[in-house]
């Protein structure tokens, strides 16, 4: 620990990675250094409490793939997503010259979204009449790739693109409660290929980057988090942020926020979003230790409400330009004035 500041905890340090997130029925909790070969949080022992019984465990467990894109003309989000009784798809993409937003999603019952199993050699796959999404990983050697299609109200949307690791992995296993795990591993990586829309081809060029988040875990009957990402190019290298707030039930010991830059990660400390309401433009973002101070200036929101008997979910997905600064642990500042955000506000009643 002498090679990090007092304020980085040492479970925020990466470890190495057990076979499998589960053993004994006992969830691992950390910061491991590579990707799980077995993510078996079905394996938990009343990961919800004794009062929900085992067949219960799987309508409780929310997992989703994304692959987000950053290219010259715009940002893409993409997902496959089980959570409940749904499987989806969704593409989003917003273009930065018009500042506007389209989307595509593809609704499915549950067992027939195939979210993949772990990152070393599975797949994520939904296909409907008008879309079809498959993500290949291969993220133990640091390769992903994305291939798919979806067409709506806003037109055909297409991509192909191969991933490539820039950075060491974030790989985190967080407590939700004394053994209710939320694990992700997000992967910052070189993107190259092309995404199309309405017969618009744009192609990757040397600065386009991409960002992969798995995402498994039992969240709370009533849960929350505010997420706010950024990847490009910063002063002619490869650089992007992490920031997640969620219901660590401790938040210096487990969170994923984190810096990356070209073979270097750095972790940050726990931060808090600030708004003067959900509507707000303008969200603030800072930590207790003067490594985080930004301001996210939003241009357009996609909304996916959901309510059903058994769900109520609230999603923003803002799009928009970060303002401000965070530091690395070793004490180098990285002003990001201007650099395109995407942020997440998502509450769920489930």
């Amino acid at each position: 620990m002498s090679d990090y500041p007092e304020y980085i905890s040492e479970k925020r340090i990466p470890v190495p990675t057990p076979e499998a997130i589960v053993e004994g029925g006992k969830a691992h909790f950390g910061t491991f250094a590579e990707p799980f070969r077995k993510l078996n949080l079905i394996d938990c022992e009343k990961p919800c409490g004794r009062w929900m019984p085992d067949c219960m465990k799987k309508s409780r467990l929310t997992e989703w793939e994304a692959v987000e894109l950053h290219l010259k003309e715009g940002i893409l989000v993409s997902a496959v997503y089980n959570t409940g009784p749904l499987g989806f798809s969704i593409f989003v993409w917003y273009d930065k010259r018009s500042k506007k937003i389209s989307s595509w999603r593809n609704i499915v019952p549950v067992k027939k979204a195939k979210v993949a199993s772990q990152l070393i050699d599975d797949e994520c796959y939904l296909k409907t009449a008008n879309s079809e999404y498959r993500i290949t990983n291969d993220l133990l050697r640091g390769k992903a790739r994305a291939k798919g299609y979806s067409e709506g109200k806003c037109g055909r949307f297409a991509l192909e693109v191969e991933l490539t690791r820039i950075s060491p992995p974030s790989v985190v296993s967080i407590p939700f409660g004394e053994n209710k795990p939320l694990y992700s591993e997000k992967d910052f990586l070189k993107a190259e290929g092309y995404v199309e829309l309405n017969g618009e081809r744009f192609l990757t060029d040397e600065c386009s980057v991409g960002i992969i988040d798995d995402h498994k875990g039992y969240y709370p009957y009533k849960a929350h988090y505010d997420w706010l990402t950024t990847m490009g190019y910063l002063n002619g290298e490869a650089f992007a942020f992490n920031l997640t707030r969620n219901q660590s039930t401790d938040q210096d010991a487990y969170n994923e926020n984190l810096i990356w830059k070209e073979g270097e990660a750095f972790p940050l400390p726990p931060v808090k979003f600030f708004r003067e309401k959900r509507s707000s433009p303008v969200w603030e973002i800072r930590d207790d230790f003067g490594t985080v101070d930004l301001r996210f200036e939003i241009d357009a929101t996609f909304l996916m409400p959901i309510k059903l008997l058994v769900a109520d979910v609230y999603y923003a997905l803002p799009f928009g330009k970060i303002y401000g600064f965070v530091v690395d642990t070793k004490g180098r500042k990285y002003v990001v004035d201007g650099m395109y955000g995407i942020g997440e506000d998502k509450t769920t009643r489930m």
